[in-house]
């Protein structure tokens, strides 16, 4: 018999739920057997706030082990992939994206306009957190860490002490909990983070065979839009702190299909917020994203990342999907 391929994933209910679906949609596409590999990440063992962890720190053990060839392909959620190339390793395929919005979950059922002034929403994320400011509505954000379950309890549990919490969707609905929102949020009240609901499949450069076989997995207008969305998020070599937001869209056009893209950048407070959109063609996905990146920065978004950390690096930690 074949040897089952090794996946490595984080041990998390979410991570271990996206990573099974991967190994069951490859089983069921090509017949190869695949077994769960558990890795420990710096992320999973620190209790910090995420925006304080660095940049990869939910991937640089996952891809510790592919070099260390202890795994031979692993499943990270794309937006917690730095956007600097990893040496030696190759992105085989984006499986079919998950709804992107960021969702609400709130008490007695409330979505984000019934939420009164001075209602406590807890998040692990600087781009949501700045965005609930943005909205003026005088709510008390309070920055939270945890899984999903423990997040919840935040807002659900006997021990509840918040209003509501706000989630990525994809996330809820990976694990079965999508019957807890109460608000699935609107792109333009809070524009996702780059490939926010999106998986990405990674191994060895080198290891041609797995590189053919994982390529069964990839969904081009997934592929394309998370390539529009981490250019420009290259492009404005974001800080891990800065709130840097973006969501391509693909739809049908006159000729042919066409990727809209949305980016924005945002100050932690909310005070500034540049948004802007671009179009184009699935081929020219990154120069999209791209040319969007250097019309935020003639706006002056380099002053805001400047403000919260612009690092020059070209990397960036948005923190785990959960």
């Amino acid at each position: 018999m074949t040897a089952p391929l090794r996946l490595g994933t984080r041990g998390s209910t979410l991570a271990m739920a996206q990573s099974g679906q991967v190994a069951e949609a490859l089983t069921a596409a090509t017949g190869r057997p695949v077994e769960l590999v558990e890795v420990i990440t710096a992320g999973d063992r620190s209790s910090a706030p995420v925006h304080r962890l660095g940049v990869g720190v939910f991937v640089s053990a996952l891809r510790d082990a592919l070099a260390a060839r202890t795994i031979d392909f692993a499943v990270h959620s794309y937006k917690d992939l730095p956007t600097a190339a990893a040496g030696g390793l190759h992105i085989a395929a984006v499986p079919t994206r998950q709804d992107p919005r960021d969702a609400l979950v709130a008490r007695d059922g409330r979505t984000l306009t019934e939420l009164p002034p001075g209602a406590t929403v807890g998040t692990g994320a600087l781009r949501r957190i700045a965005q609930l400011h943005a909205l003026g509505m005088q709510l008390e954000v309070t920055p939270i860490r945890g899984n999903v379950d423990t997040r919840l309890a935040r807002v659900l549990g006997p021990e509840a002490d918040l209003d509501a919490v706000v989630l990525a969707r994809a996330g809820l609905a990976r694990i079965g909990r999508a019957d807890v929102i109460t608000e699935t949020l609107d792109p333009m009240l809070m524009l996702p983070a780059p490939a926010q609901g999106a998986l990405a499949v990674e191994c060895r450069v080198d290891d041609q065979d797995l590189v053919e076989l994982l390529a069964v997995l990839d969904h081009a207008p997934s592929h394309a839009a998370v390539t529009a969305e981490r250019a420009l998020l290259a492009t404005l070599e974001a800080g891990c702190s800065a709130p840097v937001a973006a969501y391509a869209e693909l739809a049908e056009g006159d000729a042919g299909d066409e990727i809209y893209l949305r980016g924005a950048v945002i100050s932690p407070d909310g005070t500034r917020d540049l948004r802007l959109s671009r179009t184009g063609t699935p081929a020219d996905a990154a120069e999209i994203g791209k040319a969007l990146a250097a019309e935020l920065l003639d706006l002056g978004a380099d002053s805001i990342l400047g403000h919260e950390g612009h690092t020059g690096s070209g990397t960036q930690q948005f923190g785990s999907t959960e």
